[in-house]
């Protein structure tokens, strides 16, 4: 593997293990990458730069006028949904599904999702993104598209549990069970697996009990959808006499022993979110689907001051048209800024955090205070640079706040990912976008225009 050399670069880097919260801008250093990780990072001495140079092939990048931070880990999303990107709009979430989302799946065939996956990789590259979390179908050519694009991620196969006919493919759970023994840990550890049950309001509790009982077996963790809207906290309270976060946590789900990736958690009680906080359950908050869909947004200062760990996602390009955590970072500090009256909430670093190293722990990439998410010497080399020389930029009084609140995916000039180069000046390495453009619009459009039929209905 090549080493990299990043030269007078400004960094927003992590410092203290003790605070991960806590970023610091750092002017006119360098940073050494060698065998996937941050061999170095600082002002570095001529003869340390000299050694470094001399120990094999190497590859300079002038950092001038550009900085270094931790590469965004997306949370919760549905990469192959691409292909669904603009063909549900202005509707109810109930009637989102119902009428155009889970109908255009009826026609989903399993080659198409390796297509929009790697669109999505793609689009996710090009915006910063380093890892994300995927909860869809088909989940072997998901992994196939991360495998030749070099991201990282954390996949698991969406199951609903109420019949084969009433899969994607008729899947069955022994086979999403067959994807996490064969993935999970593949393409040098950059692809982990969960299992994927949908949601408690799809999902009945015996095929949740099947579910959990296979991930203690396998070593793994849940990802599902929970607590999405008022309707489902009512009709969970009537069905199971208890709130879907409780009904989870009955049957096992939030077990301490097993990691769990809860996206929304958007109607929640005071009691939820103690549970939330005592089984150490990851939240997955994605803003900008619940905007768009007038879903209500989570309480995310209340999760966050009670000790829930959270982190930040886009969901699907259904729902959120695009796969830009930039755009989620700033969506994130503004409405909850506004709903609170405080502008002081949810402050620069924690928005960062949230979207880099709490993203990491979610999908288990940050293990044992060493991992991803963090800019410092001994953690993998997931780095990008962003270009702060458009005019969007000036003047560059507080350059965290220009990630955050100014910066656009354009502006991604370099991606690193365990210390390989994937995207250099704004080019992709690792995939061939023109045709992957082509052959996602080309399936899309197949997709839409076939025959259609309900597969099963949301009822809350």
């Amino acid at each position: 593997m090549t080493n990299i050399l990043i030269r007078h670069v400004t960094a927003l880097a992590a410092l203290s293990e003790e605070a991960p919260e806590r970023a610091e801008i750092l002017e006119d250093i360098d940073i050494a990458i060698a065998d996937g990780r941050i061999l170095a990072i600082g002002r570095l001495s001529d003869s340390f730069i000299a050694d470094f140079a001399a120990e094999g092939k190497s590859e300079k990048i002038d950092g001038r006028e550009h900085i270094a931070l931790p590469g965004f880990f997306n949370a919760h999303t549905h990469a192959a949904m691409t292909l669904e990107r603009g063909w549900a709009e202005d509707l109810p979430f109930d009637r989102w599904l119902n009428e155009k989302i889970w109908v255009a799946e009826s026609a989903l065939e399993e080659e198409d999702v390796y297509w929009g996956a790697a669109l999505a990789c793609c689009e996710m590259l090009h915006a910063g993104v380093v890892g994300f979390a995927d909860h869809y179908f088909w989940m072997d050519q998901v992994a196939r598209a991360v495998e030749e694009a070099g991201i990282k991620a954390y996949l698991a196969w969406c199951q609903f549990g109420i019949g084969e006919e009433h899969e994607v493919g008729d899947v069955t759970l022994d086979e999403t069970v067959r994807f996490v023994r064969d993935w999970h840990g593949a393409a040098e550890g950059r692809i982990r697996c969960a299992l994927g049950p949908h949601s408690p309001y799809m999902c009945p509790p015996d095929f949740l009990r099947r579910v959990v009982e296979h991930a203690h077996r396998l070593g793994v963790g849940i990802h599902l959808h929970v607590a999405e809207s008022q309707e489902q906290m009512e009709n969970s309270l009537q069905m199971h006499g208890r709130t879907p976060v409780a009904h989870l946590a009955h049957l096992g789900v939030f077990d301490a022993d097993m990691e769990t990736l809860a996206a929304h958690c958007i109607v929640v009680t005071d009691e939820d979110v103690a549970i939330l906080a005592e089984t150490g359950v990851h939240v997955a908050h994605t803003p900008k689907t619940y905007l768009k869909l007038a879903m209500g947004v989570a309480p995310l200062p209340n999760l966050l001051q009670s000790g829930v760990r959270v982190a930040l996602g886009t969901d699907g390009p259904a729902s959120n048209n695009d796969l830009n955590m930039l755009e989620v970072l700033r969506i994130t500090g503004l409405y909850h800024k506004n709903a609170l009256g405080h502008p002081e909430a949810i402050p620069l670093a924690q928005l960062l955090h949230m979207a880099t190293q709490a993203g990491a722990e979610a999908m288990g990439f940050y293990e044992n205070g060493s991992g991803s998410g963090v800019l410092a010497a001994g953690h993998p080399a997931d780095v990008i640079l962003l270009d702060t020389r458009a005019a969007h930029w000036f003047p560059r009084h507080n350059l965290a706040a220009g990630v955050v609140y100014t910066a656009h995916p354009a502006d991604v000039s370099h991606v690193i990912i365990n210390g390989r180069m994937v995207l250099r000046d704004g080019e992709l390495l690792t995939l061939d976008e023109e045709r992957i453009r082509y052959e996602a619009e080309r399936r899309a459009f197949r997709m839409v225009g076939m025959p259609m039929r309900a597969v099963r209905t949301y009822r809350g």
